[in-house]
């Protein structure tokens, strides 16, 4: 499909959209503590996006897909199905929520510790937080996407991490999955060159070890292949005339 330029009314639904997805985050971090099961968390959002938002969770049946939100847990590196198994000390967790609201979409993520973690999860999950923030912070009208992932995919790299590349961010609208792609590697000058009005995600998967992956027999989740730690973060970002808006900005964050 051609990349939709949101009209003024597009971008206040999803304003709408995108702060209500934050706002689900915001309302399950203190549940995510030791003993509780990813299941547990999928069924207190799916109450509070029904219920107290009076919205729809973008996942349930979206292609199959059997839950209201993403769990992944330590090396899942996305589309984790939410179970029966309990968190435990030390766990790493990303929670990804996209609702639906009067037709348009919100979509967000982040990682939770699961009481101390240890000196690699603090670090693979500050290193992910900081591409992302390194890609939202280049946006503005005439910044190409393959500048975007090329200083995401550079910054990862120095640190001795690696990037996914068979999954990426996404325009997003109306329809939960836009285009364009949106990579987190890449060439500079290339790919899509950004306008006033596109609204898209950028939400790097950074991995300790290689970038490889492998999908489970679920044919959802998405783990990494040496079993090394994976973390992402993700906003959905408006391009403005001068710059960008972080329309999925949780209350107290910096993004």
């Amino acid at each position: 499909m051609p990349v939709t330029i949101k009209t003024p009314e597009e971008i206040e639904k999803m304003r709408i959209a995108g702060r209500l997805a934050a706002d689900v985050l915001y309302m399950i971090r203190p549940y995510i503590v030791p003993g509780i099961t990813t299941e547990e968390l999928n069924n207190i959002c799916h109450e509070y996006i029904t219920n107290t938002q009076q919205a729809i969770p973008a996942p349930l049946n979206y292609h199959g897909f059997p839950k209201s939100i993403c769990t992944s847990v330590n090396y899942v590196v996305c589309h984790g199905i939410p179970n029966k198994k309990q968190l435990k000390k030390g766990d790493i967790i990303n929670v990804d929520i996209t609702v639906i609201k009067d037709g348009y979409h919100g979509d967000t993520s982040k990682m939770f510790f699961v009481g101390e973690p240890s000196t690699i999860a603090k670090r693979i999950t500050q290193i992910s937080y900081e591409c992302m923030c390194i890609g939202i912070e280049m946006i503005k009208p005439g910044v190409y996407l393959g500048d975007i992932g090329h200083a995401i995919q550079t910054y990862a790299e120095n640190n001795n991490y690696s990037i996914v590349r068979e999954f990426c961010g996404h325009g997003i609208g109306r329809f939960f999955h836009e285009d364009p792609q949106v990579l987190h590697y890449g060439i500079p000058g290339t790919q899509l060159r950004l306008e006033e009005g596109m609204i898209f995600t950028i939400e790097p998967m950074v991995n300790v070890g290689k970038r490889h992956i492998k999908v489970l027999s679920d044919n959802w989740t998405v783990v990494t292949k040496d079993h090394s730690l994976s973390a992402q973060w993700e906003h959905t970002i408006l391009v403005t005339r001068d710059g960008f808006e972080v329309l999925t900005i949780r209350p107290g964050d910096h993004y």
